[in-house]
């Protein structure tokens, strides 16, 4: 299974794209700014868009890509998402005000665009993939995403704080890759606390809930570019104190807009 990186930054700056990953070409997980950088072909062969949650870091580019390829579909693309996260996009997006309705473009009955709702646990089968719906904790309702590939599954946390039950769910997979967000610095615990984002001395409290008898990388996702460097330092820190128990250091490494991985 390819999964490539389009996305994965807190915010924009130059070099900086905010969250998506494109699976297999056809499933979109996240429609941050990242999504700019397909080409048109791309684009149109993107079936499925699964939303974490309604921010605009993660939707931004929704209506935009729908725009540029719905002329040169011949099917609506699916939009997978939880209830709230579908009400926040039909009243604040696609409302006719902001962005035109694709629900109801060219026709209610032959739209652009149909939302389809899910919910935590449940376990989706799109464009051949297995994907699950992780839980995850934020200022909104939101989720995270597991996809089974050929090698175990690819994780993805989604926005998150402390999450136990997210970890719960994790040591019963074979996770192959494992991505989570590390929103904040420690010198921003405060913000990242109030925000349900994790610092890297949660990431690390976090982290020892991970069952030590199945290692896999770890990737961080959605560092601050104005805090990325001392976040990567931070977490080099916590990273140099092994597993209890195990003897073996955390792998972890930090994503990168453009990178693409065989899971």
């Amino acid at each position: 299974m390819k999964v490539r990186v389009l996305g994965c930054s807190g915010a924009i700056a130059q070099g900086c794209r905010t969250t998506a990953f494109l699976i297999e070409g056809r499933v979109l997980i996240d429609a941050g700014t990242g999504v700019g950088d397909l080409t048109l072909e791309e684009m149109r062969h993107i079936d499925h868009v699964l939303l974490t949650h309604s921010h605009l870091d993660h939707v931004a580019a929704l209506p935009l890509m729908l725009d540029a390829v719905s002329s040169l579909r011949s099917t609506p693309v699916q939009v997978h998402a939880l209830p709230a996260t579908i009400a926040a996009l039909r009243a604040h997006i696609f409302n006719n005000v902001i962005w035109p309705d694709f629900s109801r473009i060219p026709s209610a009955a032959a739209p652009f665009l149909i939302f389809k709702e899910l919910e935590t646990g449940q376990t989706l089968h799109l464009a051949g993939l297995d994907i699950e719906v992780l839980p995850a904790i934020h200022t909104v309702p939101a989720v995270g995403y597991a996809v089974r590939g050929r090698s175990g599954w690819w994780a993805y946390s989604g926005d998150t704080g402390p999450n136990p039950a997210f970890w719960q769910r994790i040591n019963q997979l074979p996770v192959a890759m494992l991505v989570i967000e590390t929103a904040f610095s420690n010198h921003e615990s405060a913000l990242a606390q109030r925000s349900q984002h994790l610092a890297p001395h949660t990431l690390a409290q976090e982290l020892a809930q991970l069952n030590p008898g199945r290692p896999c990388p770890i990737y961080i996702t959605h560092t601050k570019p104005s805090e990325t460097q001392l976040i990567v330092e931070q977490v080099r820190r916590f990273d140099a104190i092994t597993h209890p128990g195990s003897g073996e250091p955390h792998d972890i490494s930090w994503l990168q807009a453009g990178q693409e991985f065989e899971v």
